[in-house]
């Protein structure tokens, strides 16, 4: 499924000053493409690869509004004109605002059901893609591997995360690949099933009140030029 010869190509990139994993996902009978996640400082590398592999970028997708990195819409729309940004936070420009259970079409082989699961910040959507009975997600901050994203900042609450653990992602077919946004421990994938089992935060059957207790308590530090990277995704579209 995931070769270069078959339907679909899948990369996954990563920006290692803010541990950012942006993914590319491409149709080869349209040569459409599009990245979920991409850094601004990783422009280049990202519009070379795209280049390399022959595929018109038509969207570039995020998760939520990021707080380590700014996102790069603006300067891939010099390169690809036609491209469309795509989130699903009201607080953001975008061309495309997806709701839940929007469907984005990228191709022929493409097609990303946007799920809202908010927590980390209200804005946050996962995109799941269930390609040839091969089912992927992509969660940006919401889930992580064995961990989840941090609900001290930007509106995020810890009640809403353990819905989106408990209600959306969790209803998940238990194969399905999690891809997330970030990593710090040199991850790189994992599963529906195993983070059920694995998860140090959030595992199946955690009690909301030990999951709110558990992320009340992580005590880190706010990420560096917080304002900044905030206010400049706001603006990009």
């Amino acid at each position: 499924m995931l070769s270069a010869r078959g339907p679909l190509v899948f990369r996954q990139l990563f920006e290692k000053v803010s541990s950012t994993y942006t993914y590319l996902l491409g149709c080869t009978a349209t040569r459409k493409a599009l990245l979920i996640d991409p850094v601004l400082e990783m422009t280049q590398r990202d519009v070379q690869l795209v280049r390399e592999l022959g595929f018109d970028l038509e969207y570039s997708l995020n998760t939520h509004m990021h707080a380590d990195h700014v996102r790069s819409c603006e300067e891939l729309k010099k390169q690809f004109p036609k491209l469309k940004s795509v989130h699903g936070d009201p607080e953001g420009k975008a061309d495309i605002l997806v709701k839940d259970n929007d469907v984005i079409a990228c191709g022929k082989e493409i097609h990303l059901r946007c799920l809202h699961t908010p927590g980390h910040t209200p804005g946050c959507y996962c995109f799941f893609f269930n390609h040839e009975n091969h089912p992927m997600v992509f969660t940006g901050d919401a889930m992580l591997v064995r961990k989840c994203g941090r609900t001290d900042f930007q509106n995020g609450s810890a009640s809403d995360l353990y819905d989106s653990f408990t209600q959306k992602m969790y209803h998940l077919p238990a194969e399905t690949l999690v891809y997330p946004g970030h990593d710090y421990d040199g991850f790189t994938v994992s599963t529906i099933e195993e983070e059920k089992k694995y998860n140090v935060r959030c595992p199946e059957g955690q009690t909301r009140e030990k999951f709110i207790e558990i992320m009340e308590n992580l005590k880190l530090a706010p990420p560096k030029n917080i304002i900044y990277n905030v206010t400049e995704n706001r603006k990009r579209g």
